[in-house]
């Protein structure tokens, strides 16, 4: 991932270029640096803490599915075939609910409030997909690893659990890892049951990378390509849908949250083109200008 060491007092031009990045697009940033200390988004969430449990003797049907990917690479990644021919594990499994239970927190909790979802305990979901699934990235920086999850909102008889997760796959000769997986879990706060579950890779222009160690080489090759669908689901979206929350902070909010606890380029107050030299001068502040090719989040970039 990108690093930059930004001053005060002038400005400065970065432009990042090499083999490792790859192209979502070229554009332009610009950043007004605000004084004093950057600190993650404060949440107005609910004082009111609730306790999540599950009934460990049910059990849940889940469904998987991955696309194939074959159309979004190179002429060269396509003679790869573990890469090709990357299908679900499991197109639809039996899973207990104390699979779950790793996703929900160990104290009571309050709209906004973030915790680690138990590794060990979603294993089994990630297996489903595939069989050799990894959660301490190949290249890992520092701010790739994690597995994070947020209580969105609930009422007295839901509750809303959105999470974002950071994992890839070992395949044959190389790594498939996607930008990141991402979800609701949803709990029927009265019969202690998943009511709705979903994990999935969202889609985008790319969103996962390759890495592969073509013909006994000595170094991997990389590149990136679309997966139009990666996911793994239990139950119907529409309940989602449908439900009326009485404590709840917006799906923006809780991706916001999520994405502070990963990485520290989303701490700084970035400005839009159009509104730079306006703020600049009302707020007597130097403009520091960075020009990037490719994105400071998710790990395919």
């Amino acid at each position: 991932m990108l690093r930059m060491c930004l001053f005060l007092g002038f400005a400065i031009i970065i432009i990042t270029k090499g083999l490792k990045m790859k192209i979502l697009a070229t554009g332009l940033l610009i950043l007004v640096m605000m004084s004093g200390h950057l600190n993650a988004d404060d949440h107005s969430a609910t004082n009111d803490r609730i306790t999540l449990n599950l009934d460990s003797t049910s059990e849940v049907s889940v469904k998987g599915f991955i696309a194939p990917v074959e159309e979004s690479l190179s002429d060269d990644f396509k003679q790869w075939d573990a890469l090709v021919n990357l299908r679900v594990a499991e197109p639809e499994k039996q899973h207990s609910a104390s699979v779950f239970q790793a996703f929900l927190p160990k104290e009571p909790v309050s709209v906004g409030d973030l915790w680690i979802v138990d590794m060990l305990g979603v294993l089994a979901l990630f297996k489903q997909l595939h069989p050799k699934p990894n959660f301490f990235l190949h290249i890992n920086s520092g701010d790739s690893f994690g597995l994070w999850a947020c209580l969105r909102a609930y009422n007295d008889q839901y509750a809303d659990i959105v999470f974002r997760i950071h994992a890839e796959f070992r395949l044959k000769d190389g790594w498939f890892t996607p930008s990141q997986f991402t979800g609701h879990l949803v709990i029927d706060r009265i019969e202690e049951k998943v009511a709705f579950f979903e994990m999935y890779v969202p889609k985008g222009v790319i969103n996962f990378d390759v890495n592969w160690k073509r013909d006994n080489a000595s170094y991997h090759i990389t590149s990136t390509g679309f997966c139009p669908k990666m996911e793994l689901r239990a139950g119907n979206q529409e309940l989602l849908e449908s439900i009326k929350f009485t404590e709840s902070i917006t799906q923006a909010e809780v991706e916001r949250a999520l994405i502070l606890r990963f990485y520290k380029s989303q701490q700084i107050n970035w400005v839009p083109l159009a509104q730079v030299l306006e703020k600049a001068i009302a707020q007597q502040k130097p403009i520091h200008v960075i020009s990037i090719d490719g994105p400071l989040i998710d790990e395919s970039c």
